[in-house]
């Protein structure tokens, strides 16, 4: 049986200038802590393409650095307009995508969930994008940024349709870059938080990593001590990102 999900590519945004990290952000790795699923060593982008290759035929990244990434073996494209925004690495994938769909995410967010990702492309029919909308503010209010989210619309972890190349991409051109304000003017399919929760109880698909008290946050709430955190974060800062966890590393 055929487990891809049809008619859909997914692309992994990784254009961000990554100004308050001392690594890329999608080469941090992060360690195993509950699960052997979860990454012991592996870079948050060698996870998610990992999923991503399980979920879709055709997976690629869109970078303005691919020197970084010809390694991990999937077709790189670069920004079709140098405006430095999301809304030009979702057009730039939705111009290359084979396929009428695109399943965006961006490098940074390391724990994505697949089944959520199979139930917002179930929800495509005949809208132009699917995106995640909650109010899920109590569970994410230890990482950065959060206060700017305003109504907590994912739109860098949804499905977007060819139908909207023309539009976005004249939006583009008029210097209007908030994807929220573009997809409002849009057939959209918002995904709430009651259908998140069924397949992602713990809502950690939309965690992004944006600065190194992100990444120690997320540690704490996984159990770890202060002091075993701020270790992690030394390393990090040395280039070193494993913990050594039960007398293992």
């Amino acid at each position: 049986m055929d487990s891809f999900l049809k008619y859909c590519s997914a692309g992994i945004l990784a254009g961000g200038e990554n100004k308050r990290m001392p690594v890329p952000k999608a080469f941090v790795k992060m360690p195993s802590i509950r699960s052997s699923r979860l990454s012991n060593g592996e870079t948050i982008i060698e996870k998610n393409l990992s999923i991503m290759k399980q979920l879709f035929r055709e997976v690629f990244i869109v970078t303005n650095q691919p020197e970084l990434y010809l390694h991990l073996g999937v077709p790189l494209f670069g920004d079709i307009y140098n405006l430095r925004c999301p809304m030009t690495g979702v057009f730039t994938s939705l111009v290359n995508s084979t396929y009428e769909w695109v399943f965006i995410s961006a490098c940074d967010m390391p724990f994505i969930n697949h089944h959520l990702i199979r139930h917002i492309a179930s929800k495509r029919g005949n809208y132009d994008a699917v995106v995640p909308k909650s109010s899920l503010q109590s569970f994410l209010t230890g990482f950065t940024k959060v206060g700017l989210r305003g109504d907590y619309t994912e739109p860098l972890f949804a499905c977007y349709s060819k139908r909207l190349l023309s539009a976005m991409e004249e939006t583009l051109l008029n210097n209007k870059r908030g994807l929220k304000d573009f997809l409002s003017t849009n057939k959209v399919k918002y995904i709430n938080t009651r259908e998140i929760k069924r397949y992602d109880p713990e809502v950690k698909s939309f965690i992004n990593l944006n600065t190194l008290e992100d990444i120690k946050y997320y540690l704490m709430l996984e159990g770890l001590s202060k002091t075993e955190s701020q270790k992690y974060i030394t390393n990090l800062k040395k280039g070193k990102s494993r913990i050594k966890k039960g007398g293992r590393e």
